[in-house]
């Protein structure tokens, strides 16, 4: 808060205050008002130290309490009967206390200044850290999210490659079943075409297989023996497997 000399008001000058001063307020021989209840608290004890320069305050004027405020009769009578030098040098001494808390102020925005100044090129230099970090982590997010597309768009490729085989292998296997399945129906048709239909064996097999020929026994025939005589010659009996024909002579009587 910037003091002027327009501006009626005073701080308090205790470390960590600056009020502004109202009602009554304490003056040191050393330039320095302070507020009320700081005053009263500070001054109380002997001897008093002013709290804003440690200045010892020993003299009985060396701390005034005084009314900032005060009545029209009061200031009719305070400096009445007084020589004009007084006048001036008490107004003087007045106005000297009052340019002293001015460039007090001044000295104390100024360093508050520089402290800002201080502690706003410090949140700078952390903050050209902060975004220079950022960048360097986001290039390398950069980089991460482009080696991650090129593995995205390499598996998107052998993907559409296994589509497309599994497609091929698809309408192969479809060829192959129609195939398989057009096979299939003409060996019904021509094991239907080859089975008679009044055999009872096409009633029981409807798929068409024929059952084998059961083993017929060879016919007899007549031969001439060894002395010209007629014998009948038989097929393969299955009581004698030593012998291929048997011999039955016609009995004589």
């Amino acid at each position: 808060m910037a003091l002027s000399l327009c501006d009626d008001t005073l701080l308090c000058n205790f470390p960590k205050c600056r009020t502004k001063l109202c009602g009554f307020a304490w003056v040191t021989a050393c330039s320095h008002a302070f507020c009320d209840q700081h005053g009263s608290g500070e001054f109380s004890r002997s001897p008093a130290i002013c709290p804003a320069c440690s200045s010892a305050l020993s003299g009985k004027l060396d701390i005034v309490r005084t009314e900032l405020s005060p009545s029209e009769e009061y200031k009719a009578m305070v400096l009445a009967g007084l020589r004009p030098e007084i006048v001036l040098d008490i107004s003087t001494r007045a106005l000297a206390f009052w340019s002293y808390q001015i460039h007090q102020e001044r000295m104390y925005q100024e360093y508050t200044l520089s402290r800002a100044e201080v502690q706003v090129k410090q949140l700078e230099k952390m903050l050209n850290q902060q975004n220079q970090s950022r960048e360097l982590d986001l290039g390398a997010m950069r980089g991460e999210i482009s080696s991650l597309k090129k593995v995205m768009e390499e598996y998107k490729r052998k993907y559409s490659e296994v589509a497309e085989r599994l497609m091929e292998r698809n309408r192969q296997y479809q060829k192959l079943r129609g195939l398989y399945d057009s096979l299939r129906l003409r060996n019904m048709v021509v094991g239907e075409r080859d089975t008679p239909a009044t055999h009872p064996h096409h009633l029981l097999n409807p798929g068409g297989f024929r059952p084998l020929p059961s083993p017929r026994v060879s016919p007899s025939f007549l031969a001439m023996g060894p002395e010209g005589e007629g014998c009948l010659f038989t097929g393969l009996e299955t009581d004698r497997p030593n012998t291929f024909f048997h011999i039955r002579s016609p009995l004589r009587e």
